[in-house]
């Protein structure tokens, strides 16, 4: 098994960037989907972006397509999630997390559904 650990929050303004980052610190991710999920005072956790253990498939919430990018490194046991023209609805803390991928002979998929590991998340502010 392997453990997640985040990092990369911070306070931005409306219309800035930022970019998260999720470590394994121990064990190897490079068998697993990884993705994030945020949370919101006074809002549900949603699933933000997740991408599969080989960069086949990549998945993304409505409110974040066009403007959030997921990609993976293996090779350094690293997820990274760029996020840009950030607006205060996307203030939350941020988990990166083990996701569930459905890989067959013909297609392969990220669902934004958890796996069971989690990072401990990191604050994402959008301010002015």
């Amino acid at each position: 098994q392997f453990q997640l650990v985040d990092s990369g929050g911070g306070l931005v303004q409306p219309g800035g960037s930022l970019n998260l980052s999720c470590a394994a610190s121990e064990g190897t991710l490079a068998y697993y989907a990884i993705g994030w999920f945020r949370e919101a005072p006074g809002k549900e956790r949603e699933g933000v972006s997740c991408i599969d253990a080989r960069s086949r498939a990549t998945n993304y919430a409505d409110s974040v397509k066009g403007r959030f990018t997921i990609s993976r490194d293996n090779s350094k046991n690293a997820v990274y999630l760029q996020m840009t023209r950030l607006t205060p609805e996307d203030t939350g803390v941020y988990y990166c997390a083990q996701m569930e991928q459905r890989i067959t002979s013909v297609s392969t998929a990220c669902l934004m559904t958890p796996g069971g590991v989690w990072g401990q998340g990191t604050q994402v502010t959008v301010s002015s």
